[in-house]
């Protein structure tokens, strides 16, 4: 959660933070604030609400100077208010801070800072570390910050600045990502890549446990005991472009539109030229150690782990090994049944999901076999599993996860594929079958998407519901539990999934006239079943709408409305049917009103528990 940005060199900085903060936005919006070295003091400048509103009231009064550091948050501790505002400073006002993560110990620590005479001005976490620095204080920030660190406990990136030091900058990583934007006597900090790329695409990613010192002409890297440590420069070779909106109203719809190129990338150079097989270098995954693998846990959080119950399905059916999947905040307090043949499988988009890289690490601990599918190449998750499976996708900015989510299935089928190839569980010509299948996907995503205007229209009436239920059996329940979060997470119309033969077990008390239902029917071999559950609905006046396949004309007797997507094998119907859900939710939120890229009370990346 949360934005950090910093700065030191030639620039305004009020400039490069507000830019920077801008690209952060989607990561936390409830407050902002930024700290500027302006004539030997440390200004500080915060408002409640949007960037824009800090934007205006530095535009009416600016802040001149050259070094700072600025952040978009999205509370944990502390209402949105201007106290609770990022930065935050010490009682002298000698040091400020900015902070993303949660300090878990922060209440002792506050309760003995208070003992010790300091007075707090804020509810949060974060303004203990400026009040332990100004107790620790050396005459030298790099010592003084050494000293503080080992006592906090938690998740934490920081950025610092002591007024006593001018042009000199410290950052902090500790399960947060932190990255520095190298320059020409300048240099840059942000806990996001996109926030760096309009002024350089060289940066340095800070791994758990380093710490870092910016000045206008350098970058040293430590280890938390002080230590030097080298790094290499990663160059980012994505477009800037790609993060801006593109003409479309919003990103989440700009997105959800990329998602047939998303595919086609993700598949790129995973497919054997004549069709015939995966090939999946990358992973550095021997014959040998797939042959070994006799079980799967996949862990992961909210619209991923709808993907992982997707690629449960997958690895089972064609590689005929047990999968289980876990809910990673769950997964982690647990203690899971593993051998030396289990291999951990942690799906998330940002590769820095708190509780997923939690998970990771436990499993690392125990020796276990760890592999991450992510969107991101340089984040934690990547550094950190034994094999990745990167999904292109490219920079996903809206909150709402869609194309992430398309690719992590894509990525899911390749892998499953890839693992009946080796275990000899799927024959070849099945295997040629379902590649050809997955390579005509971006096409069929196409046709789906030109259904929109068909999908506005009836989002808009559903819009004035304040329930709405999903129902599928199989690989459509899987895909029903991704639309009912989609479409309550943006639209706030209360929603739940359920699986079809579910409904005599109490959920149909909760049909009642008029309550819009939404039927996912595109498993052949479930598919009486599932329409006799469909006339259950409609027999208490329930209006349904269905997703069936293009030619099923028998679907429209049972229901009020159908939306068709193009036939694909039933196996892969999860990718053609949730862009017509991600297109419904989209379309009821902006009929509500809603900010659709900034649900209220949720960030992109959760980086805390």
């Amino acid at each position: 959660m949360c934005g950090i940005v910093g700065y030191v060199g030639r620039r305004q900085a009020q400039d490069v933070l507000l830019s920077g903060l801008e690209k952060l936005e989607y990561r936390g919006y409830d407050s902002a604030g930024v700290a500027i070295f302006e004539d030997g003091e440390v200004r500080v400048e915060k408002s409640v609400g949007r960037l824009a509103v800090l934007g205006d009231a530095l535009i009416a009064h600016p802040v001149r100077g050259n070094q700072g550091i600025g952040h978009t948050r999205w509370a944990t501790h502390g209402r949105p208010s201007n106290e609770n505002a990022h930065p935050h400073a010490d009682c002298s006002r000698a040091f400020v801070v900015v902070h993303n993560g949660i300090i878990e110990n922060y209440q002792s620590l506050r309760e003995q800072l208070m003992e010790s005479g300091h007075s707090f001005a804020s509810e949060t976490d974060t303004e203990i570390v400026a009040h332990l620095l100004e107790e620790a204080w050396t005459g030298d920030l790099f010592s003084t910050v050494l000293a503080v660190l080992p006592n906090l406990r938690g998740a934490y990136a920081l950025a610092i600045m002591a007024k006593d030091e001018p042009g000199k900058l410290i950052a902090v990583r500790k399960q947060s990502p932190l990255v520095i934007g190298l320059g020409d006597g300048e240099q840059f900090l942000a806990s996001d890549i996109p926030a760096l790329l309009e002024y350089t695409r060289d940066v340095y990613i800070l791994e758990d446990g380093e710490l870092a010192v910016l000045e206008a002409d350098r970058v040293a890297c430590y280890d938390l005991a002080g230590n030097p440590v080298g790094k290499e420069i990663f160059n980012v070779t994505w477009d800037a472009v790609a993060a801006e909106k593109g003409g479309y109203e919003h990103f989440m719809l700009k997105e959800i539109h990329e998602q047939p190129k998303a595919v086609r990338d993700t598949l790129s150079g995973r497919i054997a030229e004549d069709g015939s097989a995966v090939t999946l270098g990358e992973l550095d995954l021997s014959e040998e150690v797939v042959q070994s693998i006799d079980r799967i846990h996949i862990v992961a959080c909210g619209t991923s782990y709808h993907a992982g119950l997707v690629g449960k399905v997958a690895i089972e059916t064609l590689a005929r090994i047990p999968v289980d999947v876990e809910i990673a905040s769950e997964y982690r307090y647990r203690n899971p049944i593993v051998t030396d043949r289990t291999l951990i499988l942690v799906i998330s988009q940002s590769g820095e999901t708190a509780d997923t890289l939690a998970a990771l690490r436990n499993a690392k601990m125990a020796g276990n076999r760890v592999m991450a599918i992510t969107n991101v190449v340089g984040s934690s998750a990547a550094r950190e599993a034994d094999h990745v499976l990167v999904t292109w996708a490219g920079p996903e900015i809206s909150v709402a996860s869609t194309k992430a989510y398309t690719t992590q299935l894509i990525a899911l089928y390749l892998f499953a594929t890839y693992l009946g190839q080796i275990k000899g569980t799927l024959a070849s010509d099945e295997r040629a079958k379902l590649l050809n299948a997955l390579l005509d996907l971006p096409l069929k995503i196409d046709e789906v998407l030109k259904t929109a205007p068909a999908i506005e229209t009836i989002a808009r009436d559903f819009s004035s519901w304040d329930d709405a239920f999903f129902l599928g059996r199989g690989l459509d329940f899987a895909v029903a539990l991704e639309g009912a979060l989609k479409y309550k997470e943006i639209s706030y119309i209360h929603a739940e999934a359920y699986p079809a033969g579910e409904l005599k077990h109490g959920t149909l008390a909760l049909i009642t006239e008029d309550v819009p239902v939404i039927a996912l029917v595109t498993q052949d071999e479930l598919y009486e079943k599932t329409v006799s559950n469909i006339k259950e609905v409609k027999a208490r006046d329930a209006h349904v709408l269905a997703l069936a396949w293009v030619g099923d004309e028998e679907i429209g007797k049972s229901v009020d409305r159908v939306l068709y997507v193009p036939r694909t094998l039933p196996f892969l119907a999860p990718v053609l049917l949730v862009a017509p859900l991600q297109l419904l939710a989209y379309y009821a939120s902006v009929a509500r009103g809603n900010d659709v890229d900034k649900p209220r009370n949720l960030a992109k990346s959760v980086t805390v528990e």
